[in-house]
């Protein structure tokens, strides 16, 4: 199995959603279901999407659960 390190370098897509209403912003990853969060600034939601990323990882390699390969090919 991959280890987190590896995992964290592959190119999945994130997508960034300006919250008009309340400030900030959301960020998840279509490709790893579930893997969201938010920040204020967008130095904080890269901060936060990356420690949201990882902890996804983490959770999917303690459950056995399959970590899909990136399907970046299709966003670009």
């Amino acid at each position: 199995m991959d280890n987190i390190e590896e995992l964290m370098k592959r190119p999945y897509h994130m997508e960034l959603i300006p919250d008009s209403e309340e400030g900030g912003y959301t960020v998840y990853f279509p490709e790893l279901s579930g893997c969201l969060t938010c920040g204020e600034t967008l130095e904080e939601i890269v901060r936060n999407a990356s420690d949201a990323k990882r902890a996804w990882f983490n959770a999917c390699i303690e459950d056995g659960v399959p970590i899909p390969e990136p399907v970046s090919s299709r966003y670009s």
